[in-house]
């Protein structure tokens, strides 16, 4: 039973949800259940169908539908003398600023993206506001604790970046499945059916292909007229059975791989195949776009069994063919939807007849689904304990009950009898950017890089502003926002372009540069460094940032990242591949720092500290699922240490 100072403290809190899928259901749930009576919620998404084996306050009738609005509605009805006030909106929208988070108790945070976590980590901070954080991957999940001045803020540990492969490795000597998917993914089905207007390396490789009489030709054009099938079946055989042949022919890439096979249509699948044209007309019964499936038309029936070569090439072929003949209004602006069942399969159909070709194991769709759509399948129990923690923790928060914070992870398999392993919060890390202010420094070419580099690649991409101001002394660089002059615009439009030595106020060696976002209320300074020359596979941004909060792992043949898929001028170079859920972010603690804590630790720690041992078996874990190519995404600090456990 709450006590009557526990009951008061809920009573009188006003509370800010951010988030209202997996986990958001269930907070919404228990927050009304524990007796809160005013509660925001936003939330940017509607509901789809893939949400309803966890979600529950959804029904199929509310598809479609906004999740912070039907949440609010579905709650009511069993707690109607609640406040519950909705947003359909993103948090990043400029009416969610400081002033608005400052009339909230508490934030809890229920998000599945690392780019609003960190948005709304900075906001809490300029606000003063308690954060609670919370994370799940199907058994395992964590909540913790951030207070301005008195724990770590969200990002004063390093958290994951999307794993990276090169395009070498994707287009040229793919050794995993997931790399077939990547580039049946971001290389194929972009190049045949999204922005004609924007190269990737397939247009290289169409290049190369092309005699001298046909290189200003796209290989990947459908000409005039063109039958259909004949289209699909000359694409199949360039670049299953040509660019395999002309990879090839470099011998020095072969002599410590396994060469691939080339696979031509005719030697897969008859030249002249049974029309399909009555099943196809089945998939347009219903007149939605999305309900078109080459396996229907073909009869394959169950996603989870593993198709033949034979099986995938007529896959492909169909797929390609239903594009062409029923979704050709879409051609040139699609881009790869797991929830768009005829991509999901032409993906999978690609990514199996390459990975034939280099004698890489096949997958059936369920499995290809999950890999091209980054989804770790979520467990709903988890997310109702989670949610469940973090209402605890928010009453101890509304009450200043400072000692008993803790940080908790929900484990797989029990550590010393125990699924949930509560810790201290750690004291804020002094070299924090956010919340610490510390200089950061940057090495660049300033004779050789843009502006539009430094804020592209630095400003957005690794510091997470959105609306960054950049000046150099009394100098004003860069604005963005809705309430600049147009010959404002056009000025800081014009210094993008500018190399950094060449800006009306130049950027060399030895400046320090003040970057702020006015939104997020954040501020720091970069000590700029001249550097001729970058190793391209160690540094390919050809820039080195020092002093922020570093990613943790990288595939170790990657050649760097994005924070959370950030865009940058380097989208040819590299393709990057997260696997989060739905809803939740995936975190675990694959190993936890050693750092101080709130309060003295005694040395009797020190064995205490035999029971976090088990925590290595997140690393195994996470190692191991990266060898199944399923991207796990780790948090929670240094992987040389393990975080002592506090005696309870």
């Amino acid at each position: 039973m709450a006590s009557e100072q526990q009951l008061s403290a809920i009573k009188g809190a006003k509370v800010l949800m951010v988030g209202a899928g997996g986990i958001g259901c269930e907070l919404l749930k228990t927050l009304a259940l524990s007796g809160f009576k005013d509660v925001h919620i936003i939330d940017m998404d509607t509901i789809e169908v893939s949400n309803l084996n966890r979600q529950f306050l959804f029904r199929q009738s509310h598809v479609g539908q906004s999740k912070a609005k039907v949440a609010r509605d579905a709650v009511l009805k069993f707690r109607p003398n609640i406040s519950i006030t909705p947003y359909h909106a993103n948090v990043k929208d400029p009416e969610f600023n400081v002033d608005f988070f400052k009339q909230f108790n508490v934030v809890l945070n229920g998000l599945d993206n690392l780019d609003a976590r960190r948005h709304v980590n900075r906001l809490c901070l300029a606000a003063g506001v308690p954060l609670v954080e919370s994370g799940t991957t199907g058994f395992l999940g964590q909540v913790t604790v951030h207070i301005k001045g008195r724990t770590e803020c969200y990002e004063c540990q390093p958290k994951p970046a999307p794993k990276t492969y090169p395009v070498c490795t994707i287009t040229s000597t793919p050794s995993k499945f997931v790399h077939c998917i990547v580039w049946a993914k971001d290389l194929l089905f972009a190049k045949l059916f999204g922005d004609k207007n924007q190269d990737n390396d397939l247009n290289v490789r169409a290049s190369d292909a092309s005699s001298s009489s046909q290189q200003s030709e796209d290989v990947f054009e459908r000409k005039n007229e063109e039958d259909i099938e004949h289209y699909g079946r000359r694409i199949f055989d360039h670049v299953f059975g040509y660019n395999i042949e002309l990879a090839l022919s470099n011998e020095d890439t072969w002599k410590n791989r396994n060469r691939p096979r080339p696979i031509y249509s005719k030697d897969v699948i008859p030249v002249e195949p049974v029309s399909q044209n009555g099943n196809q007309a089945k998939n347009l019964v219903a007149g939605n776009p999305s309900s078109i499936s080459a396996m229907a038309s073909l009869g394959l029936k169950n996603p989870q069994d593993l198709w033949s070569l034979k099986e995938n090439s007529a896959i492909f072929l169909e797929a390609l063919k239903l594009f062409f003949s029923k979704r050709e209004k879409e051609i040139g602006n699609l881009t790869f939807d797991k929830d768009d069942q005829l991509a999901v399969e032409f993906v999978t159909a690609a990514a199996n007849i390459r990975a034939s070709s280099f004698g890489i194991p096949l997958h059936s769709l369920f499995e290809a689904k999950g890999i091209a759509g980054n989804i770790v399948h979520a467990v709903a129990t988890t997310n109702a304990i989670i949610a469940g923690l973090i209402v605890i923790e928010a009453i101890k928060v509304l009450q200043n009950d400072i000692k008993n914070y803790r940080m908790t992870y929900c484990l797989e398999h029990p550590s010393r009898k125990m699924l949930l392993m509560p810790v201290e919060p750690f004291e804020p890390n002094k070299s924090c950017y956010v919340c610490s202010e510390t200089p950061l420094t940057l090495e660049i070419n300033t004779h050789g890089s843009k502006l539009k580099d430094l804020v592209d690649k630095i400003v957005k991409a690794k510091l997470g502003m959105n609306l960054p101001l950049i000046m150099h002394g009394s100098s004003l660089l860069y604005e963005v926002g809705d309430d600049l002059e147009e010959d404002e615009v056009a000025n800081y439009a014009a210094n993008l372009e500018k190399v950094l030595s060449e800006l009306p106020s130049p950027v060399i060696g030895g400046t320090i540069l003040t970057v702020e976002d006015l939104q997020q209320e954040l501020k720091c300074s970069i000590n700029v460094k001249h550097r001729e020359e970058f190793d391209e596979e160690k540094e390919p941004d050809g820039m080195v940032l020092s002093g922020w909060t570093q990613p943790l792992a990288v595939e170790k043949n990657g050649k760097g990242s994005t924070d959370n898929g950030a865009s940058t001028s380097r989208v040819s170079e590299t393709t990057s591949l997260v696997m989060e859920d739905d809803d939740e972010l995936q975190i675990i603690p694959a190993q936890i720092a050693k750092k101080r804590k709130l309060s003295d630790i005694s040395s009797a720690a020190s064995s205490d500290a035999s029971s976090f041992r088990n925590e290595a078996k997140f690393k195994r874990k996470a190692e191991e699922a990266d060898n199944n190519n399923d991207v796990v995404m780790l948090d929670g600090g240094s992987s040389e240490n393990s975080k002592k456990k506090r005696e309870q």
